[in-house]
């Protein structure tokens, strides 16, 4: 990074800007999310938590509508983006998303990465969107590599890369998904550091995470998911310091036993 990081938060939450109603997905004949409800206000952060299975990931794309809902509403500034007269491409373009896996395009330099969507989507000319993608790159430490293709950076940098292409398009909520799943553990400090980063400059996040001291240090609210329900939410000091549910107090025992809490 090629600034220091702050220590805390700057900003609070506001307003809402992304509400999940009793979400309900099915796949086939097996029931992924049982009537989810999930509240991401302005410049808030929510780590969703729980064991691989749990839902979290299927929130994350029904969220973003990368899967259609089978009941429930989505709300994205007060907009029912679930009603079927909503075009979902042009809702897809005020939300950015990493996956665990990067996808970058590996036939694109890093910063042809970035500008793709600012330029082709959001109709930005080619010079202004590198411009911004090459302040994005300095930000993050990675202007070196704006010419270099992915298979050419480690998968630290791979990763930060895909987080500035999500930002570049200047979305309203920025969707991760388990983003330091995929990196060897000596990688997943610099991804941390630069979400932890975002988060203090007030970027609105709603994440899936299996890094529940990361969850402590920067969430403003932790839900935890079981079986497709959530059955605890509130803020890090209650949900990961004093858990209500039995079930919560299981599963981060095990978080703690294997040394990530």
């Amino acid at each position: 990074m090629t600034q220091p990081v702050p220590p805390e938060r700057t900003t609070s939450p506001g307003s809402v800007v992304l509400r999940c109603e009793n979400v309900v997905k099915v796949y086939g004949d097996v029931p992924v999310l049982h009537g989810v409800d999930v509240t991401v206000r302005e410049h808030e952060v929510v780590a969703l938590i729980g064991a691989s299975g749990s839902g979290k990931s299927t929130l994350l794309r029904c969220a973003g509508l990368l899967e259609t809902v089978d009941d429930g509403q989505i709300w994205l500034d007060g907009e029912d983006i679930t009603d079927p007269r909503v075009d979902p491409d042009q809702v897809r373009r005020r939300f950015g998303v990493v996956f665990q896996a990067y996808n970058l395009f590996p036939h694109m330099s890093v910063v042809d990465n970035i500008t793709l969507a600012p330029r082709i989507v959001h109709g930005i000319a080619p010079a202004a969107a590198r411009d911004e993608a090459m302040a994005l790159l300095e930000r993050i430490g990675l202007t070196d590599k704006a010419d270099s293709y992915p298979d050419k950076l480690s998968g630290g940098q791979q990763q930060r890369a895909a987080i500035a292409r999500a930002i570049a398009v200047r979305p309203r909520a920025l969707l991760l998904d388990e983003v330091t799943s995929a990196l060897d553990p000596e990688l997943v400090g610099e991804v941390l550091s630069l979400v932890r980063e975002l988060a203090t400059q007030g970027l609105t996040i709603l994440m899936a995470t299996h890094e529940m001291g990361f969850a402590k240090q920067v969430a403003d609210t932790v839900c935890f998911l079981d079986q497709g329900v959530i059955l605890e939410s509130g803020p890090p000091s209650q949900v990961l310091g004093a858990p209500v549910e039995a079930r919560t107090r299981q599963f981060l025992t095990r978080i703690v036993d294997a040394g990530r809490l």
